[in-house]
């Protein structure tokens, strides 16, 4: 299998997330907003919308192939901040049991890593570039390596 259906294959699992995750943030904020909130973070509702839309428009460009040196370099600082912000604090969630409130924050020890653990694979997305089978490529910003 060549490189390019590779990092085709990689762009397609890549985009998925950040698709189906803005998705659901522009059609349903709430729980997102509350999150934001929670962290402190002030305007948490259109905090929601625009990082609904920024993860809808950088997925489908990931997905496509447009862009890709660009939008990796932001979805890896996305990853890094969201990470960060709202996935290494410790969470205790007021009347719930102390297992229940450390299986919580087991989970998002695994959401923190995950986020950077995407981050290294947006670097190296944004590093290598779309592939040929992209919409960079046939724009000619796409160069085989």
């Amino acid at each position: 299998m060549s490189n390019n259906v590779i990092i085709l294959i990689a762009r397609i699992l890549l985009s998925f997330m950040f698709i189906f995750a803005g998705f659901g943030k522009v059609t349903d904020p709430a729980a997102t907003a509350g999150m934001i909130a929670g962290a402190g973070l002030p305007a948490s509702t259109a905090l929601t919308y625009l990082a609904g839309l920024f993860e809808l428009a950088t997925g489908i460009a990931v997905l496509v192939g447009f862009q890709v040196r660009i939008v990796g370099w932001l979805l890896a600082v996305f990853c890094v901040f969201t990470g960060v912000v709202f996935h290494l604090a410790p969470v205790n969630v007021p009347d719930f049991p102390a297992a229940a409130n450390g299986w919580i924050n087991g989970l998002n020890f695994v959401n923190f890593l995950k986020n950077i653990t995407l981050a290294g694979a947006y670097i190296m997305l944004a590093t290598n570039g779309a592939g040929a089978y992209s919409l960079d490529a046939r724009r000619g910003a796409y160069v085989a390596a």
